[in-house]
């Protein structure tokens, strides 16, 4: 059986001893002393999941032997950004509560084979991880991971970005500042509910297979939603900002977290059937920079060229106008209406359930969200809207939803506490009095909730800005499925000639 590998594939060069039984299988035997060495690689299946496989090498020249693994352990030497060091942090009670056995019997052994030291720190209450991370030594570690949900990476990253700000005196409550690039690289292991993140950046959510992407030293820059209200930091998003529908559903699901994730689904359907709108303003700037569209069906895949190409052409104007004309100065646009949803999402937010995701040809590192308004329309449109999360069809294509690529964006609802619309003084200039338009029983409920990747916002005025590759992951983005194991091989002696 012919095997082709590239050597950054490779996870681990061993020494293989050969005991008696061994010795007198197959082609073995006819040896009076073999020597052996193990190659543990990356072998890929469908659906983009990875596993460590091994094939064992034999000859009865010790010598020869000996040199074969002092070359291919030089060669895997020569892989600069792999990781040596880790600091893992462990939910132990997302999800399934499976996060430390997931870790232990699946993730660790892999660590070790690779050669990989790792700190592990079991989490004992909420932000035990990112208090943690504004104390540690950051600069003796190549890497963080964390081991369960959405909300456990958040808190990592949460807790990355603002050690960043902190050291380099970054004030974060200033929308305007200039945030510093986080050079640290994040690993997921899934052990969550929904584990949205690492679906939409590996396109599967396994821990293996997220394990030997951090093993071959991956690197996925990913863009960054900071969110403000009157000047004071909130929230940063990488995944999903929602309002009205999914801001309901996760209000009603804290609720009733004795459900486990079948909360999710009861208040999923309770809110669908309370069909709630909400009046307010939208206010934001179209990202100009991007290559791509909302709706051109180009999906951000491995080495995306759409996310380069906009990160470059984002730098170019930054650097020929400068941050403030472009905060300033460039147009900004105006809707008001009555919502069923507003959601901002900077990856496509797929998951099992919803394959292509809110948004599918979302791009991971463009310096842009995809912001969709979904108007307010009967039950049954909107219930054939989030059908078509879960099929093939072009989820935009209603009169009723509208979206827009964007690089920030300002909301207030009709009937939000700050009713003057002081967001920010641009905020004042173009919302104006619009509260006062309508009767107050136009609507039934005040205000929805954000969601800001599961966890909800306590003002409804906010201000959101992008900030391009803020951050960096241990992935490599989702790849193009290949059809079969052949298929593969051959594009891997294509890339090695």
């Amino acid at each position: 059986e012919n095997c082709f590998v590239p050597t950054s594939e490779i996870i681990a060069v061993e020494e293989t001893e050969l005991d008696k039984k061994q010795r007198y299988i197959g082609k073995w035997q006819k040896m009076s002393k073999p020597h052996a060495f193990t190659v543990y690689y990356v072998k890929k299946a469908r659906n983009h999941r990875w596993r460590c496989s091994d094939v064992t090498f034999w000859c009865v020249d010790e010598h020869l032997c000996n040199q074969w693994i002092q070359a291919l352990k030089e060669l895997l030497e020569m892989q600069k950004s792999r990781p040596k060091q880790l600091l893992v942090y462990i939910n132990p009670y997302g999800g399934k509560r499976q996060g430390k056995r997931i870790y232990e019997q699946k993730v660790a052994p892999l660590f070790s084979l690779a050669a990989i030291s790792t700190d592990v720190v079991i989490t004992e209450h909420a932000n035990h991880a990112k208090d943690n991370l504004f104390e540690v030594n950051i600069n003796k570690y190549d890497g963080v991971v964390c081991v369960g949900g959405d909300g456990m990476f958040s808190e990592v990253m949460h807790g990355l970005i603002g050690r960043m700000q902190k050291d380099s005196g970054i004030d974060q409550n200033n929308p305007k500042a200039p945030l510093v690039q986080c050079n640290i690289r994040i690993g997921i292991i899934p052990a969550g509910s929904t584990d949205c993140v690492c679906y939409s950046t590996v396109g599967i959510s396994d821990p293996v297979t997220s394990a030997l992407h951090i093993i071959l030293g991956d690197c996925q820059p990913l863009d960054v939603s900071s969110v403000h209200h009157n000047n004071t930091f909130l929230k940063y998003s990488v995944s999903l900002l929602g309002y009205g529908f999914y801001g309901d559903i996760l209000k009603d699901s804290e609720k009733k977290r004795w459900m486990g994730p079948m909360r999710y689904d009861y208040s999923g359907f309770k809110t669908f059937l309370s069909h709630h709108y909400y009046e307010g303003t939208v206010c934001f700037q179209p990202a100009k920079h991007t290559l791509g569209s909302p709706r051109d069906k180009d999906s951000c895949r491995a080495g995306c060229y759409i996310c380069k190409k906009s990160e470059q052409q984002l730098a170019e104007q930054r650097k020929e106008y400068g941050l403030k004309h472009e905060e300033d100065e460039e147009e900004w646009k105006v809707i008001k209406g009555k919502f069923l949803a507003i959601n901002a999402v900077n990856m496509s937010c797929a998951c099992p359930r919803s394959p292509k995701g809110l948004s599918p040809a979302a791009h991971l590192a463009d310096g842009s969200a995809d912001l969709i308004l979904v108007r307010k329309c009967s039950r049954f449109d909107f219930l054939r809207y989030l059908v078509r999360h879960t099929n093939q069809d072009d989820q935009f294509d209603f009169s009723f939803v509208d979206v827009y690529r964007v690089k920030r964006f300002q909301f207030t609802s009709k009937f939000s506490e700050d009713n003057e619309s002081n967001v920010t003084d641009i905020g004042k200039k173009r919302f104006g009095q619009f509260c006062r338009d309508h009767p107050a029983c136009c609507c039934n409920i005040a205000n929805s909730t954000w969601n800001c990747d599961g966890e909800t916002l306590d003002s409804s005025a906010i201000e959101v800005r992008v900030h391009c590759q803020l951050m960096k992951l241990f992935a490599r983005g989702i790849e193009e499925n290949c059809k079969d194991e052949a298929a593969y091989s051959q594009r891997s002696i294509e890339q090695l000639l």
